[in-house]
């Protein structure tokens, strides 16, 4: 089932158009802000009882901020860039009187007293908080489901996910009640979400929007730090809500992290570098030709662009898993306590508790027994000790130096850019996380390296390549197949991902994407508005 836009209606036309524009037209006073949050409740409204992606409502509130934004602008008050423009945010990242729970029961009735940085720079900036939206329990697995508030629908079908854990967010921006908002990635929290949901969105730099994330993966894990991401339907909005989360384009804030101007980027000299299988999750045939088709509109845009093969992603998955589990679940045990486990988390937690030899022999017999898969996702559990920690953060350092140097040497670089899947996948069926996990490497790769990534739609899956991957005893490949069966009409984006600290680069090429998709016409959104 998928839910369709009707655009009969003035409030539908409103949450059509995107969040610069809405800016736009409030501060010309061609649109009242209130008129602007009240078009966007209705919509949320309209589509929530089905999707259940805003689980924290601020209806009372925004009215009464929305009025005030409305005032200031008629005394002439010096207005912000998103001044009066209505936004949600995802529920882990705090707002003053309101819960910020990780889908963790104990937190249910915890009202945080202060705002959490960035959604402070949001709201200095003239942004508006009409609600908090659904996530993964603990943030920890690609599905928005968890005990607190239940389970999150994509839009484009119902039977599926809108990914995590930062989905709530993805799904509501998709479904037109949001026009941007803010999520966390420490895996691909707001990429896969945007992929799923056919929107767009970025993670930035590792240390530009650190996220401590106490209720998620420890914050004295340090090698691999959530950061806070940006998702919205448009590249232009992504931008603007990145430069503003950072304190501005200079901002004046501890570190200063200065931001770069996108515009200023020449796509005809860039070089890109592009890969497809990451040898480790083969992806749909609709995720390859989003690739292929991606690369060819950056290279008619002038852009060299030349096949290339990253160093071993199979060794970057397994440190990637090896350094967040490196308490074999210490954490996640101290942070659930008593309380209602996903099964999700649960069996996660089984996985991570276990010792070295039990997963030896655990791999072993999942081998025997034809699942492969299963056996090469539990390598990386089952140290649990100070001395592995310390190799496997070494061993990180150095892979990022083998990453940089073929970047920096393969034949066609020095490469600026690179372009691959921003997943294996389209949306997964509910429940598939049990075991997909995180479907390869073609996320947490860029949280190992701390690059920053973004995602931007560019097609859907057409009805003759829903899959060709052959049956199998493998309980992986077979949920791949289960998920590709029936995926026709899904929106499929790719990541476009830069060196540290040029997330400009990453978003021109992006806007370059967006652009090329929009003029070729299957573009999963039109400007005339969402078709879902």
């Amino acid at each position: 089932m998928q839910l369709v836009r009707d655009f009969g209606t003035r409030a539908n036309d409103v949450t059509a158009l995107s969040a610069s524009e809405q800016a736009r037209l409030i501060r010309n006073g061609e649109l009242s802000s209130l008129e602007v949050v009240n078009a966007h409740i209705e919509r949320i409204e309209a589509v929530n009882p089905e999707l259940n992606a805003v689980v924290v409502k601020r209806y009372a509130a925004a009215r009464a901020e929305a009025s005030e934004a409305d005032r200031d602008r008629a005394k002439g008050t010096p207005m912000g860039a998103l001044h009066g423009v209505p936004i949600t945010i995802k529920e882990c990242l705090d707002l003053a009187g309101t819960p910020s729970t990780f889908g963790l029961p104990s937190r249910a009735n915890v009202m945080l007293e202060r705002d959490d940085a960035y959604v402070a720079r949001m709201r200095a900036a003239g942004a508006i908080v009409v609600g908090k939206t659904n996530v993964a329990q603990l943030l920890m697995f690609l599905e928005s489901d968890n005990p607190v508030y239940g389970r999150t629908c994509n839009p484009w079908d119902l039977s599926r996910t809108c990914g995590g854990s930062s989905g709530g967010e993805a799904a509501i921006i998709a479904a037109g009640g949001s026009p941007l908002g803010l999520g966390t990635d420490i895996g691909g929290s707001v990429r896969t979400p945007a992929a799923f949901c056919g929107i767009a969105s970025i993670k930035p730099t590792a240390g530009r929007l650190p996220d401590a994330g106490r209720y998620s993966s420890p914050i004295g894990q340090r090698a691999i730090v959530s950061q806070v991401g940006v998702l919205a339907r448009e590249v232009a909005d992504v931008r603007l809500g990145l430069e503003i989360a950072n304190g501005g384009a200079n901002p004046a804030v501890e570190p200063p992290m200065p931001l770069r101007d996108a515009g200023e980027v020449a796509i005809s000299r860039l070089r890109v570098a592009v890969y497809i299988d990451d040898g480790i999750f083969p992806v749909a045939p609709a995720v390859r030709r989003a690739v292929h088709e991606a690369a060819a509109m950056l290279s008619g845009a002038g852009a060299s662009v030349c096949a290339w093969k990253p160093p071993s992603l199979s060794d970057a998955y397994q440190l990637s898993m090896g350094i967040l589990s490196a308490d074999r679940g210490a954490g996640m045990r101290r942070f659930l306590g008593r309380g209602t486990r996903d099964p999700r988390i649960a069996a996660l937690m089984m996985i991570a508790a276990r010792s070295r030899r039990m997963i030896g022999a655990l791999g072993g017999l999942l081998r025997m027994l034809g699942q492969q898969g299963l056996a090469d996702g539990i390598k990386p559990f089952g140290h649990g000790d100070t001395w592995h920690y310390w190799q496997l953060v070494e061993a990180q350092l150095e892979y990022q130096q083998r990453f940089k140097a073929a970047l920096d040497e393969a034949e066609g670089g020095p490469f600026d850019l690179i372009l691959c899947p921003a997943s294996s996948l389209p949306a997964w069926k509910h429940g598939a996380a049990r075991e997909l996990n995180l479907g390869g490497a073609y996320t947490i790769l860029y949280n190992l390296l701390g690059y920053p990534a973004g995602v931007v739609p560019v097609t859907r899956v057409r009805a003759d390549e829903e899959s060709v991957r052959e049956t199998s005893r493998d309980l992986i490949q077979r949920a791949a197949r289960g998920v590709e069966s029936g995926s026709a009409g899904l929106p499929v984006g790719v990541q476009v991902v830069a060196r540290p600290w040029r997330e400009h680069v990453a978003l021109a090429a992006m806007q370059e994407i967006e652009n090329a998709a929009r003029k070729r016409g299957d573009f999963p959104f039109s400007p005339q508005g969402l078709r879902l």
